[in-house]
């Protein structure tokens, strides 16, 4: 199914869609796409009757940021850190569930909201994202005012992301389990639907007798992570239509997130509106999830380092930058220059640049000179300080491909090469080429030192046999 202009307008129509919309758009940047670009920002929404007057503009999905504001019109891309400090009045959590296969992205949905459950949490939403995946979110007000010393609005994005990172620790074993048993514990069957060689979602545990045994690991084809990762990023909001699917986001009860079939986000099915991240909240139920989030961050790198050292000869080891020559065509897109979407090119590049091996000297000053030489109007410097200063190269992943919220919403024109469909991320494409690149460079060296070697065997063999040919033994007359 793909989205027409007549399904658009029916669908916005709606005066319970309208209302739906303008309450989800309080406090928040509303950003207006139309098919395959974005209108300017930033931009708000608060009168019903403006969804239908921008549907008949054009306009086919409404994206919210995940930061509230005093005053969203007030935002300007030359804000500083601080100024965008002094205009956030919160964040809601927003963590995405990205997989191509609809039902692990299903099974991965429901983990998580039991865990939230779990950990106490009351004001749970989820919603359908309207392509493969689904939205979790919990409103600011179930989080408190105050993280120890300091005001929770101020630690974004640092918060979700450590909450993101902890579910993400905490299910994964869980999460490989449920997908296993989904497939009747067939390997080969999550191979076949992910399209990734075994290696990449497999490893080995010693069993209590020392055996070796397969367990998934999903890493690599499912991503639990939060939408925005960086000030002013957008995810589709509850009962905005989706381009590519022709689908609604639609929210659902958390509790029956497993019988959520696609066929039920058909514009033409949706009779009853459903809140999502309401704002009456029952009292500060993300409490605990919120410190023990913090807490295991603090623990992690250590417990990293243990585990570390008996996976070294698994790791890709990289003992200088990888060069432009393996960059994927998306990135080479990016660094041709960005009209809209700068700051989440920042974003993208930094991450993807440290994992390649480049140091942070290094990525600052590519950066720099790739935002004053490419970007018409080029961004402040000031903003890509702010974002390298709290940066560690290799820390994580830059966006998958697919990913809306990053490379199709900004207008990248990427050219897939062949071996494009390959590859989930940025990064697996340029390690796997750079690899390639280095397994055949030994391989030519070796053939090269082989070559010699029996040339220079050759050539004692020859002179032997030259020496025999030419000293003669004379015995005495």
């Amino acid at each position: 199914m793909s989205l027409s202009k007549s399904t658009s307008l029916k669908f916005y129509k709606r005066k319970d869609v309208q209302d739906a919309l303008v309450a989800h758009a309080q406090s928040k940047e509303i950003g207006m796409r139309f098919n395959e670009s974005f209108g300017k920002r930033p931009d708000t929404l608060t009168y019903p009757r403006d969804v239908l007057e921008l549907a008949l503009q054009g306009v086919t999905s409404f994206h919210a940021s995940e930061e509230l504001w005093s005053n969203p019109l007030s935002l300007l891309s030359s804000n500083t850190k601080q100024d965008l400090d002094k205009l956030r009045i919160g964040w809601d959590l927003l963590l995405d569930i990205d997989c191509k296969i609809m039902e692990y992205s299903r099974i991965s949905a429901d983990l998580i909201v039991k865990f939230l459950q779990y950990h106490g949490v009351k004001d749970i939403s989820v919603k359908f994202s309207g392509n493969k995946g689904f939205h979790i979110g919990v409103p600011f007000e179930a989080f408190p005012q105050k993280l120890g010393n300091e005001n929770t609005k101020d630690l974004f994005p640092e918060a979700p992301r450590r909450v993101a990172s902890y579910i993400k620790e905490s299910i994964k074993e869980t999460l490989g389990k449920r997908i296993l048993e989904f497939e009747k514990g067939n390997i080969s069957a999550v191979q076949e639907k992910v399209g990734l060689p075994r290696e990449e979602i497999t490893r080995y545990e010693k069993n209590e007798w020392g055996d070796n045994v397969a367990k998934l690991q999903v890493d690599g084809f499912l991503e639990i992570d939060t939408v925005l990762l960086a000030s002013r990023h957008l995810y589709r909001m509850p009962y905005s239509l989706h381009e590519k699917s022709g689908l609604v986001s639609m929210p659902i009860d958390p509790n029956k997130v497993l019988e959520f079939e696609k066929s039920m986000a058909d514009p033409e099915k949706i009779v009853n509106i459903i809140p999502f991240m309401e704002r009456n909240v029952s009292g500060e139920s993300g409490r605990q999830l919120l410190r023990e989030a913090w807490d295991y961050q603090r623990k992690m790198p250590i417990e990293k380092e243990i585990k570390k050292e008996g996976k070294q000869f698994e790791e890709t080891i990289i003992t200088s930058p990888i060069s432009e020559d393996f960059f994927p065509p998306c990135i080479k897109a990016m660094l041709n220059g960005m009209e809209d979407g700068k700051k989440r090119a920042v974003f993208c590049l930094m991450n993807y640049l440290g994992k390649l091996g480049w140091s942070k000297p290094d990525i600052e000053a590519y950066l720099m000179k790739w935002n004053q030489e490419k970007n018409k109007p080029p961004l402040r410097e000031v903003y890509i300080k702010g974002q390298m200063a709290h940066f560690k190269p290799g820390e994580r992943l830059p966006p998958n491909c697919d990913n809306d919220a990053y490379y199709p919403s900004m207008n990248v024109v990427c050219k897939p090469n062949n071996h494009c469909q390959k590859f989930k991320n940025p990064v697996n494409y340029t390690l796997y080429r750079w690899k390639r690149h280095m397994q055949d460079k030994q391989e030519e060296e070796e053939k090269e030192n082989r070559k010699r070697g029996r040339k220079k065997k050759e050539g004692k063999v020859s002179d032997d046999k030259n020496n025999n040919s030419t000293v003669k033994i004379i015995p005495n007359l």
